[in-house]
């Protein structure tokens, strides 16, 4: 489906649909040279004004950001959040879970994932509890679905990573060459003629590289 007709639909609705509280937009970019001109868009389209976007420029491991948090004080019962994609507003499975709970939940507000359809409780309020649960069981089959491929990727990076090391191929930092004199130094520190300090200086190389080369 073309996430910008999904952004047009829901655009069309989306004030029709909230009459009793503020809906609010959250942005979110991994860091602060991403643009996240294509989320402001998103939120404009859906009708959400400026003095409503709340923004955060670092990662979404975990849920420590002043604007998100800024956010959830802000919501009251009947007010909606927006985000673009499950993704943007954070990457942990246990504590987005959590998240969603304080907000459809202590919060009694709704949430909206707009390229998600499913994800929108606006249509679940009152007494049906049965969209209810489906709401809350549709989160959370889509989050662990994100948690698994995420972890899916992980597993591959090692797994090709291991497979590397396994046909020679060697990571990080080149060893460093002994310089030429280094047996002779050796020698004479190995007989007490020079300390482990003095004979790193001679070599021109830091104490404990010269201890690491001397007890390889």
């Amino acid at each position: 489906m073309d996430i910008n007709n999904i952004y047009s639909v829901k655009s069309a609705s989306a004030l029709e649909t909230t009459t009793d509280g503020i809906t609010y937009g959250y942005i979110r970019v991994s860091t602060a040279l991403q643009h996240d001109d294509r989320q402001r868009l998103a939120m404009e389209e859906f009708g959400i004004a400026e003095d409503h976007l709340f923004v955060d420029k670092q990662s979404g491991k975990d849920f420590d950001r002043p604007a998100y948090a800024n956010m959830i004080a802000a919501l009251k019962s009947g007010d909606t959040v927006v985000v673009t994609s499950i993704d943007r507003l954070g990457r942990d499975y246990d504590e987005m879970i959590h998240q969603l709970d304080i907000i459809t939940r202590e919060k009694e507000a709704d949430i909206v994932i707009l390229d998600m359809p499913l994800l929108d409780t606006r249509a679940k309020r009152g007494d049906d509890l049965t969209g209810k649960f489906i709401s809350n069981l549709v989160i959370q089959i889509f989050l662990y679905v994100a948690h698994m491929e995420r972890s899916m990727n992980h597993q591959r990076t090692m797994d090709g990573l291991a497979a590397a090391r396994v046909r020679g191929v060697q990571f990080g930092r080149r060893p460093l060459e002994k310089p030429e004199g280094y047996a002779e130094i050796r020698r004479q520190w190995e007989s007490g003629k020079l300390s482990e300090r003095k004979a790193a200086c001679l070599l021109g190389v830091s104490r404990p590289t010269f201890h690491k080369w001397v007890h390889e």
